[in-house]
């Protein structure tokens, strides 16, 4: 049976929580706080995590943080909860590595439904990269290390920004929209797709010259992202550094539901 650690404070939400999980056929445990929800994970590691943001002692993106950078909790699931309306926290829950996240209020079935894409994708492994070096421009990536330079230097990436790093410079010129590469580079069929806006823009902070005004990683309007590794400064198109608009939903880099 299929494990879960629910980790919340409050008790409404943590009974409502795990109620509608034991009605769907999962095993389900409670923590009240990060420090004990750490504790548990070290004595039994869970299949999935439902991480509240705001918790006592240790809040949730430091739990999230710890985990990982932990190779034996690394690649655990999370789904992050959280009452916040800073977008920045969620943007934040993401580049730590939690898998999706549900804002509260929230509706039980939706909580449901994100579970089960994230259990899905979990046991369904991304796209494993060519394992031979990948080279364009003074960027050099090594899938076979999980290595990646630029100019000689080496980039601190994580692992959903080397992935993309991966894919794209597998297929430079071709441009993606955000579902696409939520696909292809990930195996995702079900997810927020802020993800790929959030891992777009950090990883254009690590590989660009100027990350406001893009020249690598390009946004194509009414498409998504294209790499295009030899382009030359200054070149006209229809593609604009300004990153006006992601993909044809209208979402912007950075803004709204994108960012």
């Amino acid at each position: 049976m299929t494990r879960i650690l629910v980790v919340d404070d409050d008790p409404t939400v943590a009974e409502v929580v795990t109620g509608y999980l034991r009605h769907a056929g999962y095993s389900v445990e409670r923590a009240e706080d990060g420090a004990a929800a750490l504790e548990r994970i070290a004595a039994a590691r869970p299949d999935l995590l439902v991480l509240d943001l705001m918790l006592p002692q240790i809040d949730g993106l430091e739990v999230c943080r710890r985990l990982r950078a932990d190779r034996a909790t690394r690649a655990l699931p999370i789904v992050m909860l959280t009452a916040r309306g800073d977008e920045q926290d969620r943007i934040l829950g993401l580049e730590l590595g939690a898998d999706d996240y549900v804002t509260k209020p929230f509706s039980p079935r939706e909580l449901m439904l994100r579970i089960q894409s994230v259990l899905r994708r979990s046991a369904s492994p991304a796209p494993v990269p060519s394992p031979e070096p990948l080279h364009a421009g003074d960027l050099t990536l090594d899938p076979a290390a999980r290595r990646a330079r630029r100019a000689g230097r080496e980039l601190a990436l994580t692992l959903r920004e080397f992935d993309l790093l991966a894919f794209l410079l597998q297929h430079p010129g071709t441009a993606f929209g955000r579902e696409e590469l939520m696909r292809s580079v990930w195996g995702w069929d079900f997810g927020d797709l802020s993800t790929v806006t959030v891992h777009v823009r950090r990883l254009r902070e690590k590989v660009e010259d100027d990350p406001a005004a893009p020249r690598l990683i390009t946004t194509v309007w009414g498409v998504g992202y294209r790499f295009d590794p030899v382009r030359p400064a200054g070149e006209p198109g229809a593609d604009s550094p300004a990153d006006g608009h992601a993909d044809g939903h209208g979402h912007a880099d950075g803004q709204g539901s994108a960012a």
